[in-house]
Order: structure tokens, then C-alpha cells, then sequence
């Protein structure tokens, strides 16, 4: 247990509408990547808290349900207010405390935030059953959709209001209840939403808060009776853990990525590199859809490299407040160890570093990172069979588009896939033969947009159900068929 400091914020639980400490009043420290200074003590949950708030939510469960569609699209539209009101003030704070450059990573996440409740107050409404013809003349069958109860909520660090965002947005708007468990990295942004909630009067025990461990309170989440269903973004391991614990109840897993991005020989090469720039430095890497392999021809392997090299340096790494950064720290040390272990394994078995491939010297943490560019990348490297997360761009050569396929599908990983080429049938045999959710041509691995439909192929290990718009929502929802005899009435 941490020792208390004078004067330090106190982030607390919220469970069934109140700001509440710990059961045994433990408490831990939360610092800045960028600066080591503290930021809060956070309260920690035990199992004690999370039977509490799944009470708690339970208990609210019918209010929720009995609210009209509009009183909950009200209601997201209302936290979307609290949330725009505040955007400036919780994009700092985002990026104090996750590390990506205040003004090109973490204010437009904060706009992103506010989009999603608005995108999930519309969609409800558009959420429609359907008559279904019945063979007995006497009969008029409907469906309708309806909400399934207590969510239990897990979220990542790397999109601290975001990924959340993605999830509780859909409950409120579909009549689910909540407890959420956020990262213990970046609870001071969950704490900060459910402050948006709380002001725009969302009732008590419709959303949640605990703070802890996955092996102690994300267990006692998952594993309580009456949570019916599981959100959950994070790595593939971790999910693969809570779909065990969690058997029988609904499952929602948008899990980890290792994206390829095949570079062939007719591509828009400067397009390109701009875009594997993006797909590979946002967040510092930290993204699920990073682009994580690039498989590049061979007729334009060297210019593209030099592109890399040229797009790497052009990288302005710094304290993520100053508005001239354009990557910051990693968020964890966890990470940049993974980072570390990587690199070290490509070097040993051949691979080349270019650019960077070292952590950087001369800020106050040892979590910054050098944009890294690895050259003569084997399959049998750790950086092409998992996922890095990390600011680093490993290039593996390929004779011919066959290889190249066989060579991005040799990954247990399927979320997202990106191809560059000018060629509309290659385009085609890429788009359709790449084992991925999300497959996109000519542009970054990470391009995204919040109503499109978002997860992992069947069979591999990037999750289960689709996020995204009304995708979401339907996946929070039982479609109920109701029958009704005409004739006996």
C-alpha cells in the first residue's frame, strides 16, 4: 500500500450514485508517464466493492429499462454537453496522464468522446424490430429489442475516454446498467467521465466505477451471477482469460491486433509512408490497429525504407502539453519493456535497425521512446508474431502479392489489414483474401470512424462481436420475438 501524501487528490469509487472509498482504504499512487510527478491516489477496490456496485446496478436495472428511448437519448446527449463544456480541461488531463500530445491526440479524443454519445442517443432511436410473416394465418409475429441487464465494463489505457466511451454509451442508450473497471493506469479519465455523467444526471446505479487488479476485481467482475454480459477491450490474452471466467454470459472482446500492411510494387509510395507513419507513431504505437508488419515488395523496398527513415525523423518527440510534440512517452513501463525484449530478439536473428531503436535520452522518465524503423524483419522474430505496441515500423521484403498474402495471414491475429496499390483486381484479391475484420485500401491501418463496424475475424484471436454505431448496440441488446394469436383472443 502506498503511504498517503499530503494534499494529493483522492480518486474515489462510484458506486449506486455516491463517491466512495475502498472497503479496507487501500490506496495507490498515479503518476505521469511524461514526468513522473504525482498526479493522484487512487482508492482500490476489493471484491467486497464490486458485489456493492453490482448490486447497485442491478438494483437499477428496471429504471433503466422503463426509460423511454428518448429519455435515453436525452440523457447521452446531456453527458455529450458536460463532456464538450469540458473538453479542454479533460484533454489535458488525458494527456498528463496517458502521455499522447494534447493537441493532435488527446483533444480530438476528447471530441471523439462527445460524437459517441451523440452517435449512440441517435442510433437508439433507429434501433427497430421488424414483422416477421407466419405460416398461421391467425398469428402476427414482431421483434423487438431489449436491454439485458448489469454490463460489467473493462477498458484499456491507450484510449482512456474513448474505448469507454464505445461501451457505456450503448448501455445508457440501450437501458443496460454498468460497473466499469478501467485501467489502473488512467483512472483519473474515468473518474472524470463518470463526473460528466453524475452532472448530467444520469440516475444512480445506471454506471458504476471500481478501481483494482484484473486478477482481484476484474475477477470478481466477471465471475458475479448476476452480471449477464462482458465488455471488454484489451489484449488478446487477457480476453482469452475473462472469456474462460465469464462462460455462459454475453460476450462483447475487441482484443489485440498485429496488422499487416502490404506495400506493393505500383503503390502510391509517398502516400504510403505517410500513411504507415501515422498507422505506426499515433499514440506511440499504442494502438490495437497499429500498423505493426509491413510486407513490402521488393522493386520498391529501398525507396519506401528510405521514405520511413525520412518520415521517422521527422517525428517530434516531447513533453505531450507542448503543443509542438507530435509523439510522446509510452504510457507503462510494461509496454516499453515489450518494446525492449522485441528489438532485442530482431537484432539477434538479423534484422537491421535504421532508425532509432533505443529508448530516448534526456526527459524525466525513461518512457520515451525513439520513432524505430527494423529492416530484414524474418517471420520467426517476435516483433512479426506478436503484437509490439510500440512506436516501431519492422519491414519484411516480399518477391510477389502470393507471398505477400501468405505472409500477412501467418499471424494468430485478425483485426485489421491495410494494402497500398493502384491496381483494382489486386486491391480485390488483397481485400478479400486478408483474414481480417477490417481491411483497408490505401490509407492508414488506423483509420477509423465511430458508427463503422469494428472487431476481429472468426478463428483468430482479436475478439468476439463487432463495435461501432448501431453495431454496438445491437450486440447490448436480446432480440425478443413475441407471437400473438389473433384468433384465441
Amino acid at each position: 500500500m502506498a503511504r498517503r501524501v499530503p494534499h494529493a487528490q483522492t480518486l474515489r469509487l462510484y458506486i449506486g450514485g455516491r463517491w466512495v472509498e475502498g472497503a479496507q482504504g487501500r490506496v495507490v499512487e498515479l503518476r505521469s508517464p511524461a514526468t513522473g510527478g504525482l498526479l493522484a491516489e487512487v482508492a482500490q477496490a476489493e471484491p467486497e466493492d464490486v458485489r456493492a456496485a453490482v448490486v447497485a446496478a442491478q438494483e437499477a436495472t428496471g429504471q433503466a429499462a422503463r426509460l423511454s428511448v428518448w429519455d435515453r437519448a436525452r440523457l447521452c446527449h446531456r453527458v455529450a454537453d458536460q463532456i464538450e463544456a469540458r473538453a479542454d480541461e479533460l484533454a489535458r488531463e488525458l494527456s498528463e496522464e496517458q502521455g499522447k500530445p494534447y493537441l493532435s491526440e488527446a483533444l480530438p479524443e476528447v471530441h471523439k468522446t462527445v460524437e459517441g454519445f451523440r452517435l449512440a442517443a441517435e442510433e437508439a432511436k433507429r434501433l427497430n424490430g421488424e414483422v416477421i410473416p407466419a405460416e398461421d394465418s391467425h398469428k402476427r409475429v414482431i421483434t423487438i429489442r431489449q436491454p439485458r441487464g448489469v454490463y460489467a465494463v473493462i477498458t484499456p489505457w491507450n484510449f482512456p475516454m474513448n474505448i469507454p466511451t464505445e461501451y457505456l454509451a450503448p448501455a445508457l442508450a440501450t437501458g443496460n446498467t454498468v460497473v466499469w473497471k478501467p485501467s489502473s493506469y488512467t483512472v483519473r479519465c474515468a473518474a472524470r467521465l463518470v463526473e460528466c455523467m453524475e452532472a448530467a444526471e444520469v440516475p444512480p446505479g445506471i454506471v458504476n466505477l471500481v478501481y483494482g487488479p484484473g486478477s482481484t476485481v476484474g475477477h470478481a467482475l466477471v465471475t458475479h451471477p448476476v452480471v449477464v454480459g462482458i465488455a471488454v477491450t484489451g489484449d488478446a490474452n487477457t480476453g482469452e482469460v475473462i472469456a474462460g471466467e465469464a462462460a455462459g454470459k454475453r460476450l462483447l472482446l475487441e482484443l489485440g491486433g498485429n496488422g499487416p500492411v502490404v506495400i506493393l510494387d505500383d503503390a502510391n509510395l509517398e502516400a504510403a509512408a505517410r500513411c504507415v507513419s501515422a498507422g505506426s507513431f499515433l499514440n506511440a504505437g499504442q494502438v490495437c490497429s497499429a500498423s505493426e508488419r509491413i510486407l513490402v515488395a521488393q522493386a520498391v523496398h529501398a525507396p519506401f525504407r528510405e521514405a520511413m527513415v525520412a518520415a521517422a525523423s521527422a517525428v517530434r518527440l516531447g513533453n505531450p502539453l507542448d503543443e509542438t510534440t507530435t509523439m510522446g512517452p509510452m504510457n507503462n513501463r510494461a509496454t516499453a519493456e515489450k518494446m525492449d525484449r522485441h528489438l532485442q530478439d530482431a537484432r539477434t536473428k538479423g534484422a537491421q535497425v535504421v532508425a532509432g531503436g533505443s529508448r530516448a535520452s534526456g526527459f524525466p522518465t525513461d518512457l520515451f521512446y525513439e520513432p524505430t524503423i527494423l529492416d530484414n524483419v524474418q517471420a520467426d522474430m517476435l516483433v512479426f508474431q506478436e503484437e509490439t505496441f510500440g512506436p516501431i515500423v519492422p519491414l519484411t521484403e516480399v518477391r510477389d502479392d502470393v507471398e505477400a498474402l501468405e505472409l500477412a495471414n501467418r499471424t494468430s491475429m485478425g483485426l485489421v489489414a491495410s494494402v497500398f496499390t493502384t491496381n483494382l483486381r489486386r486491391a480485390f484479391f488483397f481485400a478479400e483474401g486478408l483474414q481480417a475484420g477490417t481491411v483497408v485500401v490505401n490509407d492508414a491501418s488506423t483509420y477509423w470512424e465511430l458508427h463503422l463496424p469494428f472487431g476481429g475475424r472468426a478463428g483468430k484471436r482479436s475478439g468476439y462481436g463487432r463495435l461501432g454505431g448501431k453495431h454496438t448496440l445491437m450486440e447490448m441488446t436480446d432480440l425478443k420475438t413475441i407471437a400473438i394469436d389473433l384468433h384465441n383472443a
